[in-house]
């Protein structure tokens, strides 16, 4: 398929952000079929600095609306916002009626998207949904491939700005990531994130916990359990990072533990040795990607249950598929993962 020259594109963002990470793959392909373009990516508050660290992107649009429900009350903000760029062209990977509305009143002439929720008609192109089972990140590939553009490999990049300090304390430590933003279903136990805290504090390893604002009393919880005296330190910075200083901080450490979330795809990105715990999503369709060929493959931990993956938010029975995760079976996988 052939495209006319094309100036200005704006891509519309996931508003998640590991489904951010997940979509660089389809990033870099736009970025590679569209080499003379201005590259914009316009997301949400939350996602925004991610971009600015992926290097194929020229220009960061924050926009001032809100996602989700709250959209309908903020959506001509996102229009204002998007019509001064100028833009040429404008590729949605939200499935949103709303990003469809507001490419098309901000005036883009080429608007590309999926055909999903009612927006057909507010797109110049279309393609069909992609078939269910695929890895997220092939899912975006499929989209963008729709429309011609050649499918390169599945790896997510970020690059830390030199400017970026980790705050990291001295010599070897593993960051714990307990949180998950879509549900307490996703979430290994705080007892076994302590156990596991304890266990390597006293192998030598100072452990960092990471989150966000949200996920402070679980982290203080973790911390207050396995906060014993005489070891290696065990830090809580959740809520006290920024995205870029997350991603310097997983950089660093020896590896990273995370339920799966957007802190365990971001620290892919940065190219941690991730050690990712799995119970109600499917590792197939979010395992986190690798920064390029050379860096290690993700560990996944799961545990046999028959009713997983549910992709429920909250478990309606006893949670066996993280309550069979045992502290001992992420320390083999930290163990592994610095093997590779």
């Amino acid at each position: 398929m052939t495209h006319p020259p094309v100036d200005r594109i704006v891509v519309f963002s996931p508003n998640w952000l590991g489904d951010a990470v997940m979509a660089l793959p389809a990033l870099a392909d736009v970025r590679r079929h569209f080499a003379a373009s201005r590259l914009v990516v316009a997301a949400r508050r939350s996602v925004a600095p991610l971009f600015t660290m992926v290097p194929a992107v020229d220009e960061v649009l924050t926009l001032p609306g809100r996602g989700g429900l709250a959209a309908v009350g903020t959506w001509r903000d996102d229009v204002a916002a998007v019509a001064a760029g100028g833009f040429d062209l404008a590729l949605l990977f939200p499935n949103s009626f709303a990003s469809a509305l507001v490419a098309s009143r901000a005036g883009i002439a080429e608007r590309w998207g999926l055909a999903t929720d009612a927006r057909r008609r507010l797109l110049t192109r279309w393609a069909a949904k992609p078939p269910g089972g695929l890895h997220q990140a092939a899912y975006y590939q499929a989209l963008v491939g729709a429309f011609g553009l050649a499918n390169g490999p599945a790896h997510a990049c970020v690059e830390v700005p030199a400017s970026v300090a980790a705050p990291a304390p001295d010599g070897p430590f593993v960051v714990l990531a307990p949180g998950a933003a879509y549900g307490r279903a996703k979430q290994w136990p705080e007892a076994r994130f302590a156990e596991l805290a304890v266990l390597l504090r006293a192998r030598g390893r100072s452990v960092v916990l990471v989150g966000s604002l949200a996920d402070q009393p679980t982290t203080a919880a973790i911390a207050s359990a396995a906060g014993a005296g005489g070891l290696p330190p065990l830090v809580d910075l959740a809520g006290r990072t920024s995205l870029a200083e997350l991603a310097a901080l997983c950089a660093r450490a020896e590896a990273v533990v995370s339920n799966d979330s957007g802190a365990m795809h971001l620290a892919g990105a940065a190219g941690a040795r991730v050690v990712a715990i799995f119970g109600a999503t499917d590792e197939h369709r979010t395992s986190p990607l690798t920064r390029g060929p050379d860096a290690d493959p993700p560990r996944i931990v799961t545990a046999e249950a028959w009713c997983r993956p549910c992709m429920l938010r909250e478990c309606p029975i006893d949670h066996r598929c993280m309550t069979g995760v045992s502290a001992r079976a992420v320390l083999e996988a930290i163990g592994r993962a610095g093997r590779a």
